[in-house]
């Protein structure tokens, strides 16, 4: 499945944030968004990749973006990730893939000659009416603001 691309409305969603609290489609009209979508909290380059993006969070709110992050995980563990780096923006859990789906980014993956399905990391800048500006496919985990900010 083809990601979605530049110029695509964000489909509708629904789906918890770490707390518990139901983001959904709904959250992002109105602001310009960041949302990254991520395979694992607490792995080597999702870290780099997370911490890149709080180092340089002020600087991605002055210019009006808010950020999500997304990954498989619990809502409990994204607590632990976040308390752990201090990282100050929300992670959705999609523990059933449906949002990584939906934005394409769910696909085959290979790791030391093991095949499996995972997240491919991939971040979508989206405007204030929904719409999505930039896709960002080949992710630098240790540039990933300066990918964003340009």
């Amino acid at each position: 499945m083809a990601h979605l691309e530049a110029g695509t409305k964000v489909p509708s969603f629904k789906t918890i944030d770490q707390n518990e609290n139901e983001v959904s489609d709904a959250n992002l009209k109105g602001k310009k968004t960041v949302l990254y979508f991520y395979p694992k909290d607490d792995t080597p380059t999702c870290t780099t990749q997370a911490c890149n993006l709080r180092d340089n969070y002020d600087a991605l709110i002055k210019v009006g973006y808010q950020v999500y992050g997304v990954s498989p995980d619990k809502a409990a563990k994204h607590q632990k990730f976040i308390a752990k780096y201090d990282l100050p923006f929300d992670l959705l859990v999609d523990e059933d893939h449906s949002l990584a789906e939906a934005f394409g980014v769910w696909g085959l993956k290979k790791m030391y000659g093991r095949e499996y399905m995972g997240i491919n990391r991939t971040t979508f800048v989206i405007d204030e009416e929904g719409t999505i500006t930039e896709v960002i496919a080949k992710v630098k985990a240790k540039e990933h603001s300066t990918q964003i900010l340009g």
